[in-house]
């Protein structure tokens, strides 16, 4: 089966206005936005992908499929079986490199983006060679140890600290979805390619980074960011690498504020 042929799923919720393209990071699911839909409903139509390899998608086997520009393939797939003409965009984590490309690719596509921590989309090629051995190894456990690899892993959501009852349940059960294999190619071959940091300049898209101030090594990125993209607005929250989840009132309100002032501003403001 070629990669053309799988697709990611996706879950259109109810809600007012454009339509929003959620992307969530590695290990995690659409139990990411969670604590966010309803509120984020107010201003747009939430539409929530997840990873190949994670959730209710697919694992292929081509390692094409999990390259991004296959992701952002897929994205426009999507939002063309939507009818949408332009749309929200908002990535999480290793979500927020593959928005930031597709907003990149397809800026005319696209009315803003909301992006949160995400080191690998801002890394350079130090953090590559840095990390590679690391995945490589990964993808080696994966194949001997299988699924038990994720229970000690630092990036299970299931683990976080500060989650609701309802909301470790929800990881839960969306970790036991998790597939070896999927998740062994997605850091090969999509985290290894994810950076986009030489490109950052050649944003024309409304932009808002949600940067969690608790994980402080994203924060020479987060100041890289800031001086190097156009049109963009930086919110700092009291939260870590997922924000979204460990500051969820202060993401809500900062996310819907941004959102609905592009709507306001028009697209030639």
């Amino acid at each position: 089966m070629s990669a053309s042929t799988v697709h990611l799923h996706y879950d259109v919720h109810d809600g007012d206005g454009p339509y929003l393209l959620l992307v969530h990071g590695i290990l995690s699911s659409r139990a990411q936005w969670l604590p966010n839909l309803a509120t984020l409903s107010t201003v747009a139509r939430p539409v929530v992908v997840e990873l190949f390899g994670h959730g209710r998608s697919p694992s292929p086997e081509e390692p094409e499929a999990y390259t991004p520009a296959h992701y952002v393939r897929e994205f426009e797939r999507i939002r063309e079986d939507l009818g949408a003409e332009r749309w929200f965009v908002l990535g999480q984590s290793l979500g927020a490199a593959l928005t930031l490309r597709y907003v990149l690719d397809h800026p005319e596509r696209v009315i803003a983006h909301v992006f949160t921590n995400s080191n690998s989309a801002l890394a350079d090629n130090e953090w590559v060679a840095r990390v590679r051995p690391g995945l490589e190894a990964q993808a080696l456990r994966l194949a001997v140890d299988g699924r038990r690899v994720f229970d000690d892993h630092p990036l299970n959501p299931a683990r976080g600290k500060r989650l609701s009852p309802e909301l470790r349940a929800a990881f839960e059960a969306d970790v036991a979805l998790l597939d070896p294999g999927g998740v062994a190619k997605t850091g090969l071959y999509i985290v290894l390619a994810s950076p986009v940091r030489t490109r950052i300049g050649e944003n024309c898209v409304p932009s808002l980074l949600v940067f969690g101030e608790r994980e402080t090594r994203f924060a020479e990125h987060a100041a890289f960011a800031e001086a190097h993209m156009p049109m963009l607005r930086v919110a700092r929250l009291d939260g870590g690498h997922a924000v979204n989840i460990d500051a969820a009132q202060q993401f809500n309100e900062a996310v819907v504020a941004f959102l609905r002032g592009t709507l306001v501003a028009g697209p030639d403001a």
